[in-house]
C-alpha cells in the first residue's frame, strides 16, 4: 500500500496517545452518516407520496378529456372514433359532468356528479376495481341508481339501497314559482379511491340518467381518454387536437392538477436544501476533527518531513483521512436511509400502536399511510453531494498540516 494512504489510515485509530481524536473522528462520520439517511428518507417519503397520490388521482380521473368550447359536445360518438385512431390512445368514453346538491334526510352535501357508460368508463378508469360495496355495472338507464365515494355515503349517512334525492342548478317553472330540479336515485355502491377529496365529493350514475336530469339531450360534457404513456400527455394531446380540428378543448391531467404536482416538487428541492445544511455542518465537522489531527501529530509530521516526505505527500496523508471518514458515514447514511425507507410504513405503523393514536389524517393528508419509494437517482445526487461536502471541508486542514515546518514543529520536542 501507498505509504501515505497507510498512514492517513493509520491515524484513523487512536493508540497510546490521544483517543479525543479518534472520538471526534467517529462523532463526525455519525453525523454525515445521519445526515445522509435523513435526507434520503425525506425525499423518498416526497416520491412516495407523489406517486402514490398521482396513482390514486388517475385511477377515476382520465389522463386526458376532449370538450367543446360550447355548452356540450352533440357529436361525441364522431369524437371517439377519431380519437381512438391515435395509436397512443388506449380508450375513449363519453361523460357528463356537473355540480349537484345531495340530500338525504336531515343531511345535505355538494358532490361533483357524473355520468357515465359503465363499461366504457371501466376501460378509462379504475374506478370498477375501487369499489367496496355493490357492483359499478349496477348502474343502468332508467334505474336511477347512483354510485357515491365512501366518505360521501358516511356524510350522508347512506348505506346500500338507501334513497337520495338529487337537485341540479338547473330551475324548473312551477306553479309555486321557481324551483330546482330535483330527482330521487337508489343507492346502487360505493368506492373507496384511497384519496379523501374523491371519496368525500364523487358521484356517479349512468350517463342517460344524468342527461336527463341535467337536460343535455343527445349532448355530453366530453369525452375522457386514456393513453399508453401518461407521462406523454401533453404530446398526445396536442396531436389529437390537431387530428380533431377546431372547436374542442383539450386538456391532460398535467394541467388539472398542475399547481398541486408543481408544489411537491417545489417542497421537495426546499427540503432537499434545507437538509442539505444538516449533511453540510456534519461533513464541516471533519474540519475540525483534522485541525486536531494535525495539532496532535505535529511531531509526526516534521519526522516525515526530515526523512525526505514531501508536501504533498503530507498533504495526501490527511486528505486520506477526510476521504475515508467521509466515504464511510456516506455509505453508512445510505445503506441506513435505503433500509429505513424501504420499510417506512411498517414502522410507523408500529409505532402507531405503540403510542396508540394516528399520525396521518386523510382529511388533512389525502392519505392514512406513509408511502416511501426510493430513487437511485436521488440516492447518488444525495451521496455525491455529501462525499463532495466531506471532501472540501480536508482541503484546508491538509493545506495546513503540509506547511508545517519541521524545525518549528520539533523545537519544544
Amino acid at each position: 500500500m501507498n505509504y501515505e494512504l497507510l498512514i492517513g489510515a493509520r491515524y484513523l485509530r487512536s493508540g497510546r496517545g490521544n483517543r479525543f481524536v479518534s472520538f471526534i473522528s467517529v462523532i463526525s462520520m455519525v453525523g454525515v452518516a445521519i445526515g445522509v439517511a435523513v435526507l434520503i428518507v425525506v425525499l423518498s417519503v416526497m416520491n412516495g407520496f407523489e406517486a402514490e397520490l398521482r396513482d390514486r388521482i388517475l385511477s377515476l380521473t382520465p389522463h386526458a378529456t376532449i370538450s367543446a368550447f360550447g355548452s356540450g359536445l352533440p357529436d361525441w360518438h364522431d369524437t371517439v372514433a377519431k380519437t381512438q385512431r391515435n395509436a397512443e390512445v388506449v380508450a375513449a368514453a363519453p361523460y357528463i359532468e356537473d355540480q349537484a346538491l345531495l340530500i338525504a334526510g336531515t343531511e345535505t352535501s355538494g358532490a361533483a356528479l357524473t355520468g357515465v357508460l359503465p363499461e366504457e368508463e371501466s376501460k378509462v378508469a379504475a374506478i370498477a376495481s375501487r369499489m367496496v360495496q355493490g357492483k359499478f355495472a349496477d348502474l343502468h338507464a332508467g334505474g336511477y341508481g347512483i354510485v357515491l365515494g365512501d366518505e360521501l355515503a358516511k356524510a350522508l349517512r347512506l348505506k346500500l339501497g338507501d334513497r337520495v334525492v338529487i337537485a341540479t342548478p338547473q330551475p324548473v317553472v312551477t306553479p309555486a314559482g321557481v324551483m330546482p330540479r330535483v330527482r330521487g336515485f337508489k343507492v346502487v355502491g360505493t368506492f373507496r379511491s384511497g384519496y379523501y377529496e374523491y371519496d368525500r365529493n364523487l358521484a356517479y350514475v349512468h350517463m342517460a340518467d344524468a342527461a336527463r336530469l341535467y337536460r343535455m339531450g343527445k349532448e355530453v360534457t366530453g369525452v375522457r381518454v386514456k393513453l399508453v404513456d401518461m407521462f406523454a400527455a401533453r404530446r398526445v394531446v396536442r396531436e389529437l387536437a390537431l387530428a380533431l380540428g377546431g372547436g374542442y378543448y383539450v386538456a391532460d391531467w398535467t394541467q388539472r392538477h398542475e399547481n398541486f404536482f408543481r408544489s411537491i416538487q417545489l417542497t421537495k428541492s426546499v427540503m432537499f436544501i434545507i437538509l442539505l445544511l444538516v449533511v453540510g455542518v456534519a461533513a464541516f465537522n471533519i474540519v475540525s476533527t483534522l485541525v486536531m489531527v494535525v495539532k496532535d501529530k505535529r511531531s509526526d509530521i516534521a519526522i516525515l518531513r526530515t526523512t525526505g516526505a514531501a508536501p504533498n505527500s503530507i498533504l495526501t496523508i490527511f486528505m486520506t483521512q477526510g476521504t475515508v471518514i467521509g466515504v464511510m458515514g456516506t455509505l453508512a447514511g445510505v445503506a441506513l436511509g435505503v433500509l429505513i425507507s424501504n420499510n417506512l410504513e411498517s414502522l410507523v405503523h408500529g409505532l402507531e400502536a405503540v403510542v396508540g393514536t394516528q399520525f396521518l389524517d386523510a382529511k388533512v393528508y389525502f392519505m392514512s399511510d406513509l408511502p416511501a419509494r426510493v430513487q437511485w437517482r436521488d440516492v447518488v445526487k444525495i451521496a455525491s453531494t455529501a462525499f463532495g461536502l466531506c471532501l472540501l471541508s480536508t482541503i484546508y486542514p491538509s493545506w495546513r498540516a503540509a506547511r508545517t515546518q519541521p524545525a518549528e514543529a520539533l523545537r519544544h520536542e
